[in-house]
């Protein structure tokens, strides 16, 4: 199927119109042009790592790149020689996960943040010089404040005195430079240092309606570029988070466990917000060049948009409400995208009309394909980028109706597809065709359908009937409510029959089973129990004794059923920490309910509002690791990409979320993605030894290349599908077993929320 060309045309326009406008950055525009990112293929390896590379970055003139691996050692290559520099011991006992270099420092200041809970940062100019191989250096500054892996740093541009650092123990940590070298370690009779910028061990939210009352294990950080007062945070739950740092309270130490302050801004796709998964959490965060966008990637899920656009009013934010009534049936009234029109043509001329009808007429051609894929019943992939071109590529140039007959089409297109989360994609569109023209009759009976895929017989039913109303002479849908009604009645006799089976049951659910280690008995009742496979227990972040807990995790679409005592999933291990580890904690002020005032507790939680989705990227597997990274692309950030487990790493446009390229990258994992300051030039990491380097060598632009294994062959569209069953599966199921080999054992004993990183053998 032809796909529309892309919106940055030739690279031979974009020389020609220098001349015509002195503010157009030609520079900046072909760093990341199409054309050259379709021909982008391994152009270096760098080895000199005897482990998974964690972290890759450019200095900010991109003439170095560092990197850190599970050696524990620190790497420093030249960009133009593409040759071994530095290569530092640094002293961690744990693999590295993070590294940067401080800015304004002459490149000779480098952080290191790793497994062991530690920051070190190292002065280059101490190197004693000689074999890279041979490079001991003491750390000039070391940092032991933090209880839990050290997952990510940050740095803010022009500072050279400031680092910050986010642990799984919960906390982001502000380390000023000129105040201190060094900290007490843990357990240390001294004072711990007043170094905590972020006390988040009581922030971790299950659902938007719950109050935050869990440990937010922090995975990623990022500070904007155009205004550093913000802080972007991703953890443990499904929730990013943005902070002004100019609005935080003084920094503190850990002595006392803390509320979590207010934040800017809340961020998390709405299907999202309500999941419950224990599971569910963010990999890594970041803000957009320009600073009015922030990227996010979840485990077992997709990467999602969102816009930033601070006192913007074209930003889409939902309550907890909102969440609730997306799947209800609620009669709409007038179509307000009707009257919209006119005011848009108004004031163009008669050349730009003509653009215009050019573009629309595309746009309908576009629409047709999609129809016909539809009919078809084949390309839903090609179909659904078709229509995805239509509305996010030229939306405010179409008229209603061709919009509409669009998210209509697109609705249908993944119901048929069914890939992870499509069915909510569709529900979105279905509400947006509605909100165009409330009589829509395909708009409420796609919705029937994408209710029935998430086991909402009884929504389903009311957009069916309404269907039926809007249509009454259509077997089609007749029959669909007839289906309904009798599903739902034998839904609920299955279940009255369950209840009645149950009861005599009831008081061998009362307790856990005697494992033969351990006796954990539940407090709460079995009616409680019946519930759900969860306790009330699991809301603390530590248990009295070593326990085997297993548990079903609900997880894709299907999770939902008529019946809420019926849970499909897979089985997790869940590993608590012993008396020990309790001891340990609440010697560091970890345990316990945090601190607040008797008046607060009394008043009922609000939950805040969150702001939604702006576009969704899919085709890559995010499961297997924990530091998976999803960026932008360029200095514009027109382009977005992201590593997957399938060793491959995927670049899409940011507008659309169209697939422009898949490149074969790993043996087994791609997990950083890292773009070079302002060439077009991208360094890619993995499990592998080595360090990718790729540049736009290819004679021919493709869609595929491959990497040290040679010529890609595989097919685009079977490669996304894979990637999309995986996401459902467990990591043990994705990663290859040699690898699981190498995870270590204490890092389950750690009580980490996701320890499945890349570690040393």
């Amino acid at each position: 199927m032809e796909m529309a060309s892309l919106p940055d045309g030739n690279i031979a326009d974009l020389l020609d119109r220098r001349p015509i406008n002195y503010s157009y950055d030609v520079n900046q525009r072909l760093q990341m042009h199409s054309s050259l990112i379709r021909r982008l293929s391994l152009e270096k390896e760098l080895e000199g790592h005897q482990g998974c590379v964690n972290a890759v970055a450019w200095n900010s003139r991109g003439s170095l790149l560092i990197s850190g691996s599970d050696d524990t050692r620190v790497n420093i290559w030249s960009y133009s020689t593409q040759k071994l520099l530095h290569s530092i011991d640094t002293g961690h006992s744990a693999n590295i996960f993070c590294t940067k270099f401080v800015p304004e420092t002459s490149d000779e200041l480098v952080v290191s943040g790793a497994g062991d809970a530690e920051v070190r940062i190292f002065n280059l100019s101490h190197l004693s010089g000689g074999r890279t191989e041979e490079n001991a250096i003491t750390p000039s500054a070391l940092f032991r404040c933090h209880t839990r892996r050290v997952k990510k740093l940050a740095v803010e541009i022009g500072n050279p005195n400031v680092v910050w650092s986010a642990s799984e123990d919960g906390t982001l940590r502000q380390h000023d430079l000129r105040e201190s070298a060094s900290c007490p370690p843990v357990g240390s009779s001294r004072q711990e240092c007043c170094n905590v910028l972020l006390d988040l061990r009581w922030g971790a939210k299950k659902s938007l309606a719950d109050p935050p009352k869990h440990c937010l294990f922090l995975k990623s950080c990022d500070i904007s570029s155009t205004r550093p007062h913000l802080l972007l945070v991703g953890g443990s739950d499904s929730f990013a988070r943005l902070y002004d740092r100019r609005m935080l309270p003084p920094l503190s130490s850990c002595q006392k466990k803390m509320k979590p302050p207010p934040c800017v801004n809340y961020f998390c796709p709405m299907h999202l917000s309500d999941h419950g998964r224990s599971n569910l959490h963010l990999t890594h965060v970041a803000f957009s060049p320009n600073g009015e966008e922030v990227l996010l990637s979840y485990s077992g899920e997709h990467v999602y948009l969102m816009d930033m656009n601070l006192g913007g009013d074209s930003v889409v934010k939902y309550t907890a409400e909102d969440v609730l009534n997306q799947t209800s049936f609620t009669p709409m009234l007038i179509a307000a995208e009707r009257t919209q029109v006119a005011t848009q043509r108004l004031p163009y001329g008669s050349s730009m009309k003509s653009h215009i009808s050019s573009r629309v007429n595309k746009c309908k051609e576009l629409v047709q394909a999609a129809e016909r894929c539809l009919n078809e019943g084949m390309d839903f992939f090609y179909g659904i980028e078709a229509c995805s071109e239509v509305l996010d590529g030229k939306g405010l140039e179409i008229v209603p109706e061709l919009k509409h007959e669009c998210l209509c089409t697109r609705a249908a297109l993944l119901l048929k597809r069914k890939w992870k989360n499509d069915v909510h994609m569709a529900i979105r569109d279905c509400n947006k065709a509605r909100s165009i023209d409330p009589s829509s009759f395909r708009a409420h009976y796609y919705m029937s359908d994408a209710l029935l895929q998430l086991g909402k017989h009884k929504e389903a039913l009311d957009y069916a009937v309404a269907a039926q109303r809007l249509a009454p002479s259509n077997s089609e849908v007749a029959e669909k409510v007839e289906s309904i009604k009798a599903q739902l009645a034998a839904a609920e006799a299955d279940k009255s029959n369950k209840e009645n089976a149950g009861a005599s049951k009831s008081e061998t659910r009362s307790g856990r089973v005697r494992s033969g280690v351990v006796l954990h008995r539940s407090e709460v009742n079995s009616d409680a129990s019946q519930d759900g496979p969860r306790s009330e227990r699991e809301d603390s972040d530590y248990d009295e004794e070593m326990e085997l807990d297993f548990e079903t995790s609900i997880s894709g679409d299907e999770a939902h059923d008529v019946e809420s005592n019926i849970l499909r999933g897979s089985l997790n291990l869940r590993i608590h920490r012993s008396d020990l580890a309790r001891e340990n904690s609440c010697a560091n002020g970890s345990c316990g309910s945090p601190t607040s005032s008797s008046q607060n507790d009394n008043i009922p939680y609000q939950p805040e509002a969150v702001i939604d989705l702006k576009q969704r990227y899919v085709g890559h597997c995010n499961v297997g690791t924990d530091i998976k990274q999803a960026s932008f692309l360029g200095e514009r950030g027109e382009y977005v990409a992201s590593g997957s487990d399938d060793g491959r790493w995927f670049i899409w446009e940011k507008r659309t979320g169209r697939l422009i390229k898949m490149l074969l990258g790993d043996e087994a994992v791609v997990n950083c993605v890292q773009c070079h300051p302002s060439d077009c030039t991208i360094a890619t990491s993995g499990i592998d030894n080595t360090i990718k380097i790729w540049t736009p060598r290819a004679g021919m632009p493709s869609m595929v290349a491959g990497g040290a294994a040679g010529p890609e062959t595989a097919n685009v569209l079977s490669v996304m599908e894979n990637n999309q069953h995986k996401l459902c599966r467990s990591r043990e199921a994705i990663l290859p077993f040699e690898l699981l080999q190498r995870f270590s054992v204490h890092e389950f004993a750690e009580g980490s929320f996701h320890p499945f990183e890349c570690a040393q053998s």
